[in-house]
């Protein structure tokens, strides 16, 4: 293990170090030219917060020669190309501290200008706030929940063993053009947060050895020093999830100690078979005269009297602002070339890889095209009319059937595979070698999440953004609120990541209230981007399954406990049709008077009670509306033909609560549901104590007609 003794806080002194060779980085060092530029670094962020007004300018200030020495010396990056396949991803889990990916971007080449950094959280700028994926070149991942990057950063780094295996797998580490690293810099606050710590805890046991996470381990947040709330030897907590771990301490002066995370960043290049953890101490705003080491510098500008005190002790000009020289522009414009060079290196095994592999090249082509393969709608499962099954239970076929012929499918679950159905039959655990299992492989496709609802949201987007697979994880749906801040990171970020929720309603039955979701449906439709899907027997299941990995967008499908009956669609519209989100399921005899509405496990409620008004001759129709987004998105033509603006005696069913039907039924309809939590009991008696039945949407159509009547 690496240690640099840490050393207490001094007075001011000279802010640089001595010029030293870095351990493992050949002839490199640390001279004039890298202070200067880590100075400028530290000008930008002050600058940039005190232009804007508000933002986090310590920690940037005080993380400039930790990102700067990463970009420089260690990240395998090629500016000219930020979507190249060979790099390395950088994660910056400390998102609030966004200017320390944002200047290294524009000092490295992204095609980021000094002006952009001047519109610092300005609206429509490329330096928002906190990095957003897919709206500044080179930002990997969103961030600025704390704790998301570090998890995201780990199932980026299973996606890259995963990967390997589909196209690569018997290359020696290391030579093969698939093989990349994954660097995080976290705060105290994502390691307080217990997601980081779920992801950390799975990622020792998946020994993946090309992750690495530098902690800024600098003691302060908004409410004043850590140790009001975080005390724990959290190295030793890392060494304790099988990480290697590695203490940087501090110069004299306070400032990182640069030769020490060089060597500890070097180990950690070095290292297969452990995740590595350093440590790294450092002093928040170094090195302004007043505000370092405060909590004010977390989150609010200097103010022009300290930002010009603080330009002084570092060499730079105080009465200039995003000042730059091009000596200092052009030095660190080299990693350009660097990056070229490693392009040109990854480009010559990358070829000879394609002729030696030509059908994992195919695969290849059709992963980066975002192609579905040929004959996938013809292996999804059809099931028997008249029969009854689970869509959980079919869902579960979808997943083999879609496995099949789709090697980049892959997932598992939160501990709940046996009730969400989402073993991939024969398709071994993926987990290192030697862990005991007797379907382990580095390779496997079954991903055993452990009860870690949140991170497995997290790790599914990681592996989303590596870009070549499709992951999917299951839990029971009342769990999706232990993963809702990854799952809203998905739809801001539209991720390709399936959910497999569970369990949907109070029709799980015994289970009880704890176990039966109530709010969820409307909960997870509030979530803008993401698609709610609930499909109504086995067919309307493969159909969806289908549409969700057509779209290659976030997608939480919501599956029953309890069989439902397979409908006969050669007298009820197509399962096909669910792609559009609803449809006719049943035409009304003649012109509708009523619309009933539903998903899941009530569309046979629907039927049902079509059946009772059809018998008194009020013609209904039932529309099956398994995915509302999905409809919302249809032309206005398609969406009158479904609910004509003629038929306002529209009732809505669904087990769960009643929220934003309205929008669907209407003023004049009326909406049956659950508003209140379940109880333990048989799933069928709870479903009719609490009128989800035919006879109560009957009754509900009635009373809508009556109104009508009366107006």
């Amino acid at each position: 293990m690496t240690t640099t003794p840490e050393s207490p806080h001094a007075e001011h002194h000279s802010p640089t170090p001595s010029p030293r060779t870095l351990v493992g980085m050949g002839d490199l060092t640390w001279d004039d030219a890298d202070r200067r530029t880590v100075a400028a670094v530290r000008g930008l962020a002050m600058d940039a917060v005190q232009k804007a007004g508000n933002g986090h300018p310590g920690t940037a200030m005080s993380l400039a020669p930790a990102a700067y020495l990463l970009f420089q010396r260690f990240i395998r990056h090629d500016p000219n190309d930020p979507t190249w396949l060979g790099r390395d991803r950088f994660v910056l889990s400390a998102g609030h501290s966004s200017l320390t990916l944002y200047i290294q971007l524009y000092l490295s080449g992204y095609g980021l200008s000094l002006d952009d950094l001047q519109q610092f959280r300005v609206a429509g700028s490329l330096t928002p706030g906190h990095p957003e994926y897919g709206h500044t070149p080179g930002v990997e991942t969103t961030t600025g929940p704390l704790g998301q990057g570090v998890a995201t950063a780990v199932g980026m780094a299973m996606a890259s063993r995963y990967q390997r295996g589909l196209l690569d797998p018997d290359a020696e580490w290391g030579f093969s053009p698939f093989d990349h690293r994954v660097w995080v810099i976290a705060s105290d606050g994502d390691l307080e947060e217990g997601l980081s710590g779920e992801a950390s805890s799975l990622a020792g046991v998946q020994r993946l050895g090309n992750l690495t996470v530098v902690w800024d381990d600098n003691h302060i947040s908004i409410e004043g020093n850590t140790d009001i709330a975080f005390t724990e030897d959290v190295v030793a907590r890392y060494a304790a999830y099988g990480w290697n771990v590695h203490r940087v301490g501090m110069t004299p002066n306070g400032d990182i100690d640069i030769l020490a995370l060089g060597q500890a960043l070097d180990a950690a290049r070095n290292q297969q078979e452990r995740p590595t953890f350093i440590a790294m101490r450092s002093t928040i705003a170094w090195p302004a005269p007043h505000a370092r080491n405060t909590a004010k510098a977390h989150g609010a500008a200097l103010g022009p009297d300290e930002v010009a005190a603080t330009k002084v002790v570092l060499g730079l000009d105080p009465t200039r602002s995003f000042d730059v020289s091009d000596a200092v522009l052009a030095h660190a414009r080299q990693v350009s070339d660097r990056g070229a060079h490693l392009h040109a290196e990854w480009d010559i095994t990358f070829t000879a890889w394609r002729h030696s592999h030509p059908q994992q090249a195919r695969l290849l082509d059709r992963l980066l095209a975002r192609e579905l393969p040929d004959g996938l709608p013809e292996a999804l499962p059809q099931f028997e009319a008249g029969t009854s099954i689970a869509t959980r239970a079919a869902s579960g076929h979808v997943i083999n059937a879609i496995a099949g012929v789709m090697p980049e499918f892959w997932g598992g679950s939160a501990d709940l595979a046996e009730s969400n159905n989402t073993t991939i039959i024969d398709g071994l655990s993926f987990l290192p070698a030697g862990t005991g299992a007797r379907d382990a492989s580095p390779y496997g496709r079954i991903i055993h999440f452990g009860i870690r609802e949140h991170a497995m949201g997290a790790i599914l987007n990681g592996i989303a953004l590596e870009g070549l697979t499709r992951p999917f994880g299951g839990a029971f749906l009342v769990f999706s609120d232990y993963m809702r801040g990854s799952v809203r990171l998905a739809a801001l970020m539209q991720t390709s990541v399936v959910y497999v929720w569970t369990h949907d309603s109070v029709g799980l039955g015994e289970d009880g209230p704890t176990h039966q979701p109530i709010e969820h449906l409307w909960s997870l439709r509030g979530i803008p981007g993401l698609a709610v899907v609930r499909p109504c027997d086995g067919n309307e299941t493969s159909a969806v399954w289908l549409e969700a990995l057509r779209r290659g967008t976030p997608t939480g499908m919501i599956l029953s406990r309890q069989g439902l009956p397979v409908i006969d669609r050669s007298t009820h519209g197509p399962a096909a049709d669910a792609a559009q989100g609803a449809y006719v399921l049943a035409e009304a005899s003649a012109a509708p008077r009523a619309i009933v509405i539903a998903t899941g496990s009530e569309v046979a409620v629907a039927l049902s009670a079509r059946d009772l008004l059809e018998a008194e001759g009020v013609p209904t129709r039932v529309v099956s509306a398994p995915c509302l987004e999905w409809f919302a998105e249809q032309p206005s033509a398609y969406q009158e033909s479904v609910f004509p603006s003629s038929v306002t005696a529209r009732v809505s069913v669904e087990a769960g609560g009643t929220l934003g039907w309205w929008r669907w039924v209407g003023s004049m309809g009326a909406v049956v549901g659950v508003d209140h939590f379940g109880a333990s009991a048989d799933g069928s008696l709870l479903l009719t104590e609490f009128g989800i039945t035919p006879a109560a949407v009957a009754d509900a159509v009635r009373h809508c007609l009556d109104q009508e009547g009366s107006q």
